[in-house]
């Protein structure tokens, strides 16, 4: 982030002194660089290591205006969720089902025929959005949501759309939109991680670098916790905690030292912090992850009395979103397991659509619903912003009949709370759901919006790397104030 640059608080002293020479005698450019090396080096490289740019470093942590939104829960859809299957209805579609298709893409072939959307839509709530009979949960809650039809990204692979939804770029070593966010605001509770990642058991595609805190301090990192078992390996101590205790402070003195030897390193001192978080969360993060004290009611309502395992599992990490949120965890990612999708996402439903996509909504819809309700119940819903989100949607045509390919030109997502305007309905695609024609959303544009909902300013948010200030939307992306409250 940047931030005023600060000068250096002291000069050294006594460099840069000449000693005695005789008057008589001409210095040479050699000799007289040689002996004031130590000022001029250390002069410079205090005013540098002062400031933190170069340093890599922020100053405090805190918003660039009044936010709307403390926290967020990103809700992970991965795999390619159909947009005209879900919450984008092409009656047009259903007129040529079965047709031969003339879609221009990278799937066009003489083969290929137009494919009618198997589910019925209808309008619900005073908004009267449409939402197909997937979602009859999340239908429920309309009237919150900011349904945002006209989303396009640039990528019709996987794990470049991934990486590019989690990042802002289409390759690895960059930090997440999780990382950025607990950079630029730290974190509301000391004794937990600014950043959690609630792992629904399998890891998208593009791998740890969509969570990955990149060139940011480790300490921005996602800490994962797993839905089934132990959530968190190793949290338990070992040992007593005056042993302990011991132990850590210990391992942080050789720490501090090789730190110093090194001039200061960022990785040591995150790793050190990291140290001293994982200590404090021992005691804390256990008792936010048990459910135990949820009543039945509660957990009924979010699905953990299901018959599916998947779906429990789902809805147990729906419930412990609530719980971090509560207990000031800022940034909230929920991914979904890999039930039906091959190993390219749950959502990603080449052949058996129907099939593919009822058992994710299945899965998924009635956790999410809950969520939002229960944040709104307990007035928490204004300051949390929840994103449901996929990588890209899914073509209008088929090559097998009982499938969609991969459509990263037009796709629906979602917002609700933390300053959202409710039961909006953004933007379209064309009457196919090919491309995005009205108010086209970017993913740069979603980012630097939910960092501006967040109160931070996309391009105030920098951090120095490579000799450039890096930001997450980069040059692009604008805050779309149609969305806001």
């Amino acid at each position: 982030m940047k931030r005023e640059r600060v000068n250096p608080q002291q000069q050294p002293t006594g460099a840069g002194s000449f000693g005695h020479r005789p008057q008589s005698r001409n210095i040479t450019r050699r000799e007289l660089l040689g002996s004031v090396s130590t000022g001029f080096g250390m002069t410079a490289l205090s005013a540098l290591m002062a400031d933190p740019a170069y340093a890599g470093l922020a100053g405090t942590p805190g918003p660039h205006h009044a936010p709307t939104a403390k926290n967020v829960v990103f809700l992970f859809m991965s795999g390619g969720v159909s947009h005209m299957d879900t919450f984008d209805p092409k009656p047009k579609l259903a007129e040529l089902d079965g047709t031969k298709a003339t879609l221009d893409n990278y799937t066009a072939g003489p083969n290929r025929k137009w494919l009618g959307s198997p589910w019925k839509f209808r309008q619900h709530g005073e908004s009267g959005a449409m939402v197909s009979e997937l979602f009859p949960h999340v239908a429920t809650c309309v009237d919150d949501l900011s349904i945002l039809r006209s989303m396009k990204s640039d990528f019709p692979l996987h794990p470049r759309s991934n990486i590019k939804m989690h990042t802002g770029r289409n390759v690895g070593g960059y930090p997440s939109l999780g990382s950025w966010i607990t950079y630029g605001l730290g974190s509301e509770n000391r004794d937990l991680p600014g950043y959690v990642l609630l792992d629904g058991g399998a890891v998208p595609p593009g791998g740890v670098e969509n969570f990955s805190s990149g060139f940011l301090p480790a300490s921005h990192q996602a800490t994962s916790v797993a839905a089934d078992g132990v959530p968190i390996h190793n949290l338990a101590p070992a040992d007593g905690d005056a042993v302990q205790r011991a132990k850590l402070e210990a391992v942080i003195e050789q720490d501090h030292l090789l730190a110093r030897s090194q001039g200061g390193d960022d990785a040591i001192e995150s790793a050190i912090r990291n140290y001293e978080l994982a200590y404090r969360m021992q005691s804390l993060l256990p008792d936010v992850l048990d459910l135990s004290k949820e009543n039945a009611e509660t957990k009924r309502d979010y699905g953990l009395e299901a018959e599916e395992q998947e779906a429990r599992r789902y809805a147990t990490q729906c419930l412990r979103a609530r719980r971090l949120i509560e207990a000031g965890v800022r940034f909230v990612e929920i991914t979904c397991a890999e039930v039906y999708g091959g190993n390219n996402g749950t959502w990603d439903q080449h052949t058996d659509l129907k099939k593919g996509h009822e058992g994710n909504a299945r899965i998924t819809d009635q956790p999410v619903a809950q969520l939002l309700k229960d944040l709104k119940a307990r007035g928490m819903l204004d300051e949390t912003l929840v994103v449901w989100a996929t990588e890209f949607g899914r073509t209008p045509d088929t090559g097998n009949g009982d499938g969609r390919d991969h459509h990263e030109t037009g796709f629906t997502i979602w917002m609700a709370g933390g300053g959202v305007r409710k039961g909006l309905v953004y933007g379209n695609t064309d009457e196919l759901g090919v491309h995005a024609v009205e108010n086209v959303m970017t993913v740069h544009d979603l980012h630097a919006t939910i960092l501006h909902l967040v109160g931070l300013d996309h391009e105030r948010l920098t951090y120095r790397f490579g000799g450039r200030d890096i930001s997450l939307t980069d040059v692009h992306g604008r805050v779309v104030h149609d969305l806001i409250v």
